[in-house]
Formats: C-alpha cells, sequence, structure tokens
C-alpha cells in the first residue's frame, strides 16, 4: 500500500449514531465530517499513517498523488466535481479508481457507479449502492433518479432557508463516477437518448454541488463533441493526463492554456500518470497521480464492503431497478 493510501485509509469515521435530523430522501444517518481548507494542499502524512484505520470522510481532502516536488496533493471533493481526461496509459484510471477508494472507504457518502466496460471500476462493485454497466436505459433510470433527488433536496433547503448541506445534515453526499463519458453520451443507443444522457450529466455537475452530489467523470476522448466548453466549465477541477495535441489539452483544461505554456501533450509517454491539474480560477500545476494496482483494489474493496455491509437497506439501492 502506498503511503498516500495509508495516509487516506488512516482517517477516522464521522458518523452521527443518534440519527438527528430530517432527510429529503428517506431515513439517511447524519453525517458529520470536516470541511473547508486550501483548494489544494500539500502535506507530509504522519508517520504511523500506514495503519489502517476503519473510515475516512468524503468531507477530508483525497490524496490523489505528489506534486513535482514530491509533496503529496490532496483535494477536497465535496461541494466540487472532477473532469478527468486523456489517451489510454496517462493516468486517467489511476486517478479515477483514486477518489473511488477514497469514497468506498467514507462512510458518510452513498457511491454510484457508471462503467460501460465493467471491469475498470467493477472491483468496486460489491461496495456501491449502484453499478450501472453497458446498459445507457439504466444509466438514464439513474440520473433521471438522481435529479429528482436533487430536486427534492434543494426543496428541503429552500424550507429550511439555507444554501447548501452542511456536514452535520440528515443527507448524505453521492459520489457519482463515470468512466467514459463518451460511452454513454456518444457511442451506444439512440441518439435521443445519449443527448439526453448528456443532459442529465450536464444538470447533475451544474446544480449538484449544493446539495451533496460530487461528479467524478472520465474520458479518454476528449473532444468537443464529448466535452463541450459548457459542460467543461462547470467542473472546479481538471485533470489532463498525457493528450495527442494542444486542442485535446485545452478541451480538458480550457481554452487558451496551451499557448500559455501549459499543454499535457507534451508529457512524455514513459512518463505515465503524470498530468496537469487546475481548479476554477486557478492556474495548472504538474502532477503525479498515485496508482492503485489490482491487488491493492481488492483488499480496499473487500475493507469497504465489510463497513459498508449495514448500509444496504437505503432508498438509493433501489435507483437503477426501480421502473
Amino acid at each position: 500500500m502506498s503511503p498516500g493510501l495509508g495516509a487516506a485509509v488512516a482517517g477516522r469515521a464521522r458518523r452521527d449514531p443518534s440519527g438527528a435530523g430530517r432527510s429529503a430522501d428517506g431515513p439517511l444517518v447524519a453525517a458529520g465530517g470536516r470541511a473547508g481548507g486550501p483548494l489544494m494542499s500539500a502535506t507530509v502524512p504522519h508517520p504511523t499513517a500506514l495503519r489502517p484505520g476503519k473510515a475516512l470522510s468524503i468531507f477530508d481532502p483525497v490524496f490523489i498523488g505528489i506534486d513535482e516536488f514530491g509533496q503529496p496533493v490532496y483535494l477536497p471533493m465535496i461541494y466540487r466535481n472532477i473532469l478527468i481526461g486523456g489517451e489510454p496509459g496517462a493516468g486517467k484510471s489511476g486517478l479515477l479508481n483514486g477518489v473511488v477508494a477514497h469514497a468506498v472507504c467514507s462512510m458518510d457518502c452513498k457511491l454510484v457507479l457508471f462503467d460501460g466496460k465493467q471491469v475498470e471500476l467493477g472491483q468496486w462493485r460489491d461496495c456501491a449502492d449502484v453499478f450501472v454497466g453497458p446498459k445507457l436505459e439504466q444509466a438514464l433510470s439513474v440520473l433521471r433518479r438522481l435529479q429528482v433527488m436533487m430536486d427534492r433536496r434543494y426543496t428541503y433547503l429552500l424550507a429550511c432557508k439555507r444554501r447548501k448541506i452542511t456536514p452535520r445534515d440528515a443527507f448524505l453526499p453521492y459520489v457519482v463516477a463515470i468512466d467514459e463519458i463518451a460511452y454513454f453520451s456518444a457511442t451506444i443507443g439512440k441518439k435521443t437518448d445519449r443527448e439526453e444522457f448528456a443532459s442529465l450529466l450536464r444538470d447533475l455537475v451544474a446544480r449538484g454541488r449544493a446539495v451533496g452530489i460530487i461528479v467524478v467523470a472520465a474520458t479518454q476522448r476528449p473532444s468537443s463533441d464529448i466535452i463541450p466548453t459548457s459542460l467543461r466549465d462547470l467542473f472546479a477541477w481538471r485533470y489532463a493526463g498525457r493528450c495527442t495535441n494542444d486542442s485535446s489539452s485545452d478541451i480538458v483544461l480550457g481554452h487558451g492554456w496551451a499557448q500559455k505554456g501549459w499543454s499535457a501533450n507534451t508529457i512524455s509517454p514513459t512518463n505515465p500518470g503524470a498530468g496537469l491539474l487546475i481548479a476554477e480560477n486557478g492556474s495548472p500545476r504538474m502532477v503525479k497521480v498515485a496508482y492503485l494496482d489490482d491487488n491493492t483494489c481488492a483488499r480496499i474493496a473487500r475493507h469497504a464492503a465489510d463497513l459498508r455491509a449495514d448500509d444496504r437497506d437505503t432508498p438509493v439501492r433501489h435507483l437503477a431497478f426501480a421502473a
């Protein structure tokens, strides 16, 4: 297990067993945690951090790798989304699985996975509340229900005269991870269904942050038809692994960065996992994302499945199967 992963797994659980508060989603347990802090921080892990703890919190920053100075890089994901792009072998899977690994070990969030190949996120299937495979109809059904849930949460917040959820609310955040946007939005099914998928996804990214819906979306086809500007600019975090040209890099990071000297096209093919990370209103930063091999993913998944075994009786389990 890598030092960064050990630092992550060593986090403490933040759960309120009293279940105080009401939820617009149903009988979900209240969750506590820690929010705030810098948008991007680099700290040295505690020397005892390799010892696994019980659980993490989605309100804690997520370890993703190291910067060019060798310092750990953590991203706060609550109230934010991340777009991950790059050609095959560029580190896209490493970052995607790193965020999902943190989420599955966080007892104060629910996990919804979309994976057209079924094997990229397949090891987390037993930990997920919903797993969507290569079926566009199922993907649309899940997104529609997430949209309804999002609207209900906003109705609840309006009644409470508030603008967003907090760690001590009865709302549990949802991590929605999608491997290969293009599969659902440009490859399978009817054109009208693909367009609906893109529209629903854009709505979740645009409005979901304040009610705790965290979208983690990845693609190995960073083109304007897959990631239009209107969608890209909604992501607070954007990561560009190695790209084939400056245009593809700009599609992920934002227009004009290649002309300023920031292009993922310059990353060497012999440096897998290296990429440019940018925050909204920020500048790109070179990072090297952590890599979890299959055995490590399996170990974390078994641990997380045990932690989540008692949380399988919540309404989200029916998202993918309801008519």
